[in-house]
Formats: C-alpha cells, structure tokens, sequence
C-alpha cells in the first residue's frame, strides 16, 4: 500500500498514528480481505482489535453481507450454542420459537469472534465443524444445515498456553491461525500517544462546546513514559476525564485549557508492577533464575552422592551391601519381608536363615498373646497389614 492509500484507510476507519507495527498490522489486513482465509487477531486489551475484522469484511467480496461481532466471553456458557447456532422451538426452557443463530444469519458475510479463548471446548467441537464444512445443528435440531460465513477471530491471551492446558482445542487454534495479525501495545508505539491525547482531547471539545486541552513540554514526556496496562480505550478515558473536569474551571469562553505534569499526575493510576502487562524481558529473566535454581539444587544433589560414596569406600562395602548401622534395641523396627516385590520364599533359604525365621514366630506369638489373639491389634503394634500378618502366620507355621 502507498502511504496515501494507508492514511485514507486510516480516516474511514478512524485510526490514529504512525508506528511501524500498527501499519504492518493494516497492510496485512487489507491483503487478505479478498480472501475467504480465516484470520487470528491477537493483542492485549484496548489495542483496538476490532478495527482489523472491519477492515477486512469492507475490502472483501462479502462487503454487501452481513457482519456481526460477537463477544464470546460475554455469553453465558448455558446460551452460546444458541447464540452461534440457533435453536428450536422447546429445545430448552424458555425456547418459546425456533430462533436462528449467528451462523444462519450471518450467510454469506463475516463473523467476528472476539475473546475465542473464552469460547467452552464444547463450543470449540462445533466450532470447528463449521469452518471446515459449513455444516451445523441448531441446539434441539438433529438436521444439518449449511452456511457460507468468513470467521475472524480475536484474542487477548495466549491460545498455545490455553492448549497446553487443556482448554482450548489444538486444531481449532491451527485451524483459526492461517493467518495472523498482531497489534502491538499502546507503550510498545510511543511516539502515538500523544497523537491519540490530542485526537480524544479535540473530539470531546466539539463534542461537548468545551475549551481544548492541550499538554505542556514536560506534561507530554510524562504522557509518553507511562506504560498504559489500559492501552487506547485507558488513554480515551483519561483525555475525556481531563477535558470534563479541567476545562470546566478556565474562564468561560476560553477556546484552550494547558495541562502541566501535577495535574496530569492526578488522573493517571499509580503503576502496580503486579498488575502490569508481562513483557518478554520480565519473562526470561524468570526463566533464568529458575535455571539458576535447578542447578543449584543439582550440583548440590551430586556433593551428597560424591560424599555417601566416599563414605561407603571407606566402610569397604562391596556392590550390592548395606552398611550395618546400629540401633538401640527397644527402637528395632520389625521389617515386614512378605510384602512384594521384596516378599521372601522360606522354603528356599538355607540353614542360616531357619534362626530368622525363629525368631519371627516367636516375636508374632508374644504380641499375640499380649493382645489376647487380636489379629488386627497385633498387626497394628508389628507396623504391617491384617493380610501381611495372616502370611506370615502361614509361612512360619
């Protein structure tokens, strides 16, 4: 696109400014319109998302048809399949008639679906069928129906991370991102907000018959050097909230109000880092202490091996032995040996072993005697199950 053709895209659909990233954003939309591709829109809240469907539909073959915008994260989970797909006549409670949905209405023009990422995977499922083959039910209907519709979806979150997480379908996100277009942040395109002030400030003026605010020097660099987490919707309200309340205490007739950077100060949040947007810097430098934790933890988890191997060369235990370690005798646990996989077979232990198994008969005799044949009590002081102690009883007798 010529810059003159970018500038009167810009009037019609009342965009303001110049950045780099904003004019990519708009040559690429104008592209594709021609096209029946689907489009995924991406970017924070208040970038002005909804200007990229607009552009596309007015410059597409479906100009003439419909368009509807829908916000998906503001219906209700219970009604969005009504909302997108219709429904008929008693298919619920309060379907009084049969009632199209979006989807029937919108044949053969442009659908913009804002939020996706909020769209319930139940949603997604049909969703999907609809874009690869025109094809749906209304809620309550078993009858497929048809319908020519361009979708354009937008969102606000990262939809990889939502599939990661299992809540959002991984092929509808493919599906959805032939192409994407992104539109950058209000602080990452300082160099408009002014612009923008002064356009917000100019349109209430006329609006209302009020003075117009203007910034001082100093007022403007302030402007510029706040990172807007609200981004252009936040900017339009801070130029109306200054242009009602300032003006307002000027001499009346007075076409011009200047705003220096005390009262600016006081229409603008004071930052919370918490609340500000996540940028890829904050993000790798998360990721690298993280890093710097794990090999901490690693190198500390090899000192611990370097040392219980030099204390085992040094008791001169071979492969596969314990060190002996001993115990005060009133604390000697009594080791459960039929519990698998380490469960012995005491038909095949030599002579050695014939005193173990002595002595575990006898030990199992005296707590049963001591708890007057309970079973259950006598397993419970021996720190083994009812049906490790049955076993037991079974192999030593």
């Amino acid at each position: 696109m010529t810059n003159q053709e970018l500038q009167s895209l810009k009037n019609k659909f009342d965009i303001i400014g110049n950045d780099p990233a904003l004019n990519r954003a708009l040559e690429v939309a104008v592209a594709v319109a021609p096209t029946d591709i689907t489009v995924l829109v991406s970017g924070e809240s208040g970038v002005g998302k909804e200007n990229i469907p607009r552009i596309i539909h007015q410059n597409s073959p479906r100009k003439r048809g419909k368009y509807f915008a829908i916000n998906c994260g503001a219906i209700p989970e219970g009604t969005i399949d009504s909302e997108l797909f219709g429904h008929e006549k008693g298919s619920f409670t309060g379907a009084n008639e049969m009632r199209k949905g979006y989807f029937e209405e919108a044949d053969g023009g442009t659908i913009f679906l804002d939020e996706i990422g909020e769209l319930p995977l139940s949603s997604q499922a049909k969703l999907l069928r609809v874009l690869q083959s025109g094809e749906f039910f209304r809620v309550g209907s078993s009858k497929v129906l048809k319908t020519d519709v361009r979708v354009i979806a937008a969102t606000n979150v990262n939809l990889m991370h939502a599939v990661s997480k299992g809540k959002f379908r991984e092929d509808l996100y493919y599906r959805l991102n032939a192409v994407s277009i992104s539109m950058p942040a209000l602080r990452e395109r300082p160099g408009d907000i002014n612009l923008l002030f002064r356009k917000f400030a100019s349109d209430f003026s006329a609006k209302y018959g009020m003075a117009k605010v203007s910034l001082t020097e100093e007022a403007s660099i302030k402007l510029r050097k706040y990172r807007w987490p609200g981004n252009i919707r936040q900017l339009k309200n801070v130029a109306e909230s200054i242009s009602a309340l300032e003006a307002g205490k000027i001499a009346p007739g007075a076409d011009k109000c200047q705003i220096d950077t005390d009262v600016l100060s006081a229409y603008i949040p004071k930052e919370e880092p918490n609340l500000l947007p996540a940028t890829v810097q904050a993000q790798e430098k998360f990721e690298s202490g993280e890093r710097e934790a794990i090999i901490r933890t690693l190198l500390q988890l090899k000192q611990d091996v370097d040392y219980l191997k030099e204390v085992v060369a040094k008791a001169g235990l071979g492969r596969g032995q314990a060190p002996a370690i001993a115990a005060p005798q009133e604390q000697e646990p009594v080791r459960d040996w039929s519990e698998d996989p380490e469960e012995q077979d005491y038909e095949e232990q030599g002579p050695e072993d014939l005193s173990i198994k002595s002595a575990n008969l006898d030990l199992i005799e005296k707590v049963l005697r001591k708890h007057g044949g309970n079973r259950k009590a006598a397993a419970a002081e021996l720190g083994i199950s009812e049906r490790t102690l049955y076993r037991k009883i079974k192999q030593l007798s």
